[in-house]
């Protein structure tokens, strides 16, 4: 079975996280991951955030979850981001996002079935959340921002 393609579920998600999203400064890259997750109907949306880090992106992942009648959950490094993290979040009007405190590793290892994943290369393990990251059998969504920030010498598409 593939991954099938809603233009109505990505259309509901894409309006509500441009309206969700007004007052940050962004624009395109929230609206259009919230459609992409929404419209592939993804289950388990998996994203991974860095502390100062953008929350327009987190919010669009959040309001693509409640389309789909799936699961947020955001990977954070230390208590102080998941502290920060929670309240953007929620201070977005988003109560449903799990935040889970981890080594890559430890937390892809107890998130079977991802169908969308987003990683910020800011944190720089990247290569490591893609290896133990456990996809679904259905297909995925793979996502790197702040890539510009990063270079990730040996790395291969192929490989993953």
């Amino acid at each position: 079975m593939k991954l099938v393609w809603s233009p109505d579920t990505a259309l509901k998600a894409y309006i509500y996280t441009v309206k969700s999203c007004g007052n940050f400064k962004e624009s395109g890259v929230p609206e259009l991951l919230s459609a992409m997750a929404a419209g592939w109907n993804a289950k388990l949306i998996v994203e991974s955030w860095s502390y100062g880090g953008s929350m327009a992106t987190s919010i669009g992942l959040a309001v693509a979850a409640h389309h789909t009648c799936g699961r947020h959950v955001c990977i954070v490094m230390d208590e102080r981001s998941r502290t920060e993290y929670i309240k953007s979040i929620q201070g977005a009007g988003m109560t449903k996002t799990e935040v889970i405190v981890g080594e890559a590793k430890e937390v892809m290892a107890g998130l079977a079935g991802v169908d969308f994943l987003v990683v910020d290369c800011k944190q720089r393990d990247f290569v490591r959340v893609l290896r133990f990251a456990k996809l679904s059998h259905e297909g995925a969504v793979l996502v790197r921002k702040n890539a510009f920030q990063s270079t990730l010498s040996g790395f291969r598409w192929h490989g993953v």
